[in-house]
């Protein structure tokens, strides 16, 4: 059995919080589970993912744990084919969030007209709104489609609090674990696979 795992796991406060208070915590608290689940479950980070989540912990205090249960792989990209549906999908998601924050900066500029005393608000108001527009539920980084790339190749589970991450995993068939489950995940696989006890 094989995971890939995502920054949101050991960096998002209400996830990380399963784990511990600290990203550097969380991160300790996963490699207790993956010590007892070695050999039985691989736990795998594309190394774009890998190098976020270690400018988040003391990567020092988590050695050589970190470097022995975590593998580091990148994506195959030049033998993995993706379906074009996926492409056609992506596009038409994309023309959809341009008209949607479209909408937004519209609706913006109509408040500013109005309400000239209040700039910056409108300002801020309009980035907010713009980016849960364009960014929200969509694969918009090159980490988060390594991630989903080398899930893909691997037959891996995401384990993932991403939205977009998860939403494109369900359309390419890929096995997915909602982040905020993943530590009763852990906890379940030790009992049938490792000690039998709970961490």
């Amino acid at each position: 059995m094989r995971f890939v795992l995502d920054t949101s796991i050991f960096v998002n406060p209400e996830i990380r919080g399963k784990f511990g208070d600290s990203p550097t915590e969380a991160m300790r608290t996963f490699l207790g589970y993956a010590e007892r689940l070695f050999g039985k479950i691989e736990f795998y980070m594309p190394p774009g993912i890998y190098r976020e989540v270690m400018h988040f912990v003391d990567e020092e205090e988590l050695l050589p744990e970190v470097e022995l249960y975590i593998i580091k792989k990148p994506p195959n990209v030049h033998d993995i084919k993706i379906p074009a549906f996926v492409v056609y999908e992506l596009i038409d998601d994309i023309r959809r969030r341009i008209d949607k924050g479209l909408r937004v900066a519209e609706r913006a500029v109509r408040e500013g007209v109005i309400e000239t005393d209040n700039v910056d608000r409108i300002i801020q108001k309009l980035r907010r709104n713009y980016r849960k527009a364009l960014r929200e539920g969509i694969v918009d980084s090159k980490e988060d489609f390594e991630l989903i790339l080398l899930a893909k190749e691997l037959d891996a589970t995401i384990v993932s609090a991403d939205v977009g991450i998860l939403t494109w995993a369900q359309k390419m068939g890929i096995k997915w674990i909602d982040a905020a489950n993943f530590r009763e995940v852990l906890e379940g696989l030790v009992d049938k696979l490792g000690e039998g006890k709970n961490l």
